[in-house]
């Protein structure tokens, strides 16, 4: 089988697309000071210094916004993803520490070392494709090693480890990298008193002194992630890496840390209209009126982050009043009951489908207990053709007091 000359005039011509149209009834409002508070939460509660994680357009909230509120309230670097994710923060102007640590065989190194960021290496082939790239350009390349803990996932293996750190050792006297941090993922981080969280950070300690022994030791480390940076000081380290903290979700739940959600997900009461009783709604008819009754139609749906398993279990809040939403959640719309007044809501009005809860509304926890998944998941689905808006509230509560630890300090521990 041959491969297709890319410049043969008789292929189709790539059609560049347009970004998705926003949906000007569907409003994700962001709101910057909540955080910045949430920021300060961490800091409190960890007592290092933050890596504000924002992949995935910042759990759904928006990267570049969010970086820049997570920064101005002191977060001091900037984790994400992929490296395109870091890229296009660089192109927004952000100049923070940002490292990249998820990567694929065809990834640009020469683009992300060339745009100064930090690379995390997960085995002996990623570290010397990194070392070719840095070559290419006649300059140092800026990495972080990535362990295998414990996660069992990405991160350089056990039986590699030897052999990497050997690799690595020649390669910083080359002075081919330079080696920023050392990192892993916790996998039980959400259960603090977990033997495997102390166990991990153990693991990691001990790379790190291996790393010392050979001349490649880091400059810093980092595995907490939320739940741990709120609850467990000692595994603190040099940084923490909090994501869904940052945003107000729930790390752990049934705890509350303070945080203030960020997002409100609102739209608009697009249609008021009477239902007769006896009449079925939406597809299946899977709900049907027992009473004359009002509904109201929003245009929300699966296609924007509604999960249409939630059908007729979610409720929305209009004014200071929760309303039922009743039969199938479609691609585009839902349709809430109002009752046989209407309860006096009129087309045109905003509909909250879920928020801070400040006030008894819906939340995105809500919505993941709903059914059966967690809020990082519900934030960040939240469509693209949602519009999102960004505002300061003056969110200033205070930080919680830091915690005791959980466990004993590790030898060796660095905070």
């Amino acid at each position: 089988m041959t491969t297709p000359d890319p410049d043969d005039p008789a292929l189709p011509t790539p059609v560049q697309t347009d970004p998705v149209p926003t949906n000007p009834a569907l409003t994700a409002t962001v709101d910057l000071d909540a955080i910045a508070h949430n920021v300060s939460v961490v800091r409190a509660a960890s007592g290092a210094d933050v890596i504000a994680v924002v992949k995935a357009d910042g759990y759904g909230h928006g990267a570049v916004p969010v970086a820049r509120a997570a920064l101005e309230a002191g977060a001091t670097e900037l984790g994400v993803a992929v490296i395109g994710e870091a890229l296009a923060l660089r192109a927004a102007g952000l100049d923070a520490p940002i490292t990249a640590w998820l990567h694929t065989n065809d990834d640009d190194f020469g683009g992300a070392i060339a745009a100064g960021v930090d690379l995390a290496v997960s085995s002996r082939r990623q570290l010397g494709r990194v070392l070719d790239a840095a070559r290419a350009l006649g300059t140092t390349a800026t990495i972080s090693v990535k362990v295998d803990t414990g996660l069992n996932r990405s991160g350089v293996a056990a039986d590699e480890w030897s052999d990497f750190a050997a690799d690595l050792a020649a390669a910083v006297a080359e002075e081919a990298v330079t080696v920023r941090a050392m990192m892993c993922h916790l996998a039980r981080g959400d259960e603090p008193e977990h033997p495997l969280n102390s166990e991990q950070a153990r693991r990691l300690d001990t790379a790190r002194a291996d790393l010392v022994r050979r001349g490649a030791g880091p400059e810093v480390m980092h595995l907490a992630n939320s739940p741990a940076a709120l609850t467990r000081p000692d595994l603190a380290r040099d940084l923490v890496r909090p994501g869904i903290a940052i945003y107000g979700g729930v790390p752990i739940p049934g705890r509350d840390f303070g945080l203030i959600p960020a997002m409100t997900l609102s739209g608009e009461v697009a249609l008021v209209k009477r239902l007769p009783a006896g009449q079925g709604v939406s597809y299946s008819h899977t709900w049907v009126s027992e009473r004359d009754t009002m509904i109201a139609v929003v245009p929300a749906g699966y296609a924007d982050g509604v999960p249409r398993t939630a059908s007729g279990r979610l409720r929305v809040r209009i004014g200071d009043r929760d309303f039922p939403q009743i039969g199938r959640i479609c691609m585009d719309q839902i349709v809430i009951d109002l009752g046989a007044d209407g309860g006096g809501v009129r087309e045109g009005d905003r509909a909250e489908l879920f928020g801070t809860g400040l006030t008894g509304g819906p939340t995105a926890q809500e919505w993941a207990e709903t059914v059966g998944t967690i809020d990082y998941e519900i934030l960040s689905r939240i469509g693209g053709r949602t519009a999102r808006t960004y505002v300061r509230s003056g969110h200033t509560a205070d930080a919680p007091q830091v915690p005791d630890p959980v466990g004993e300090p590790q030898v060796g521990e660095r905070r």
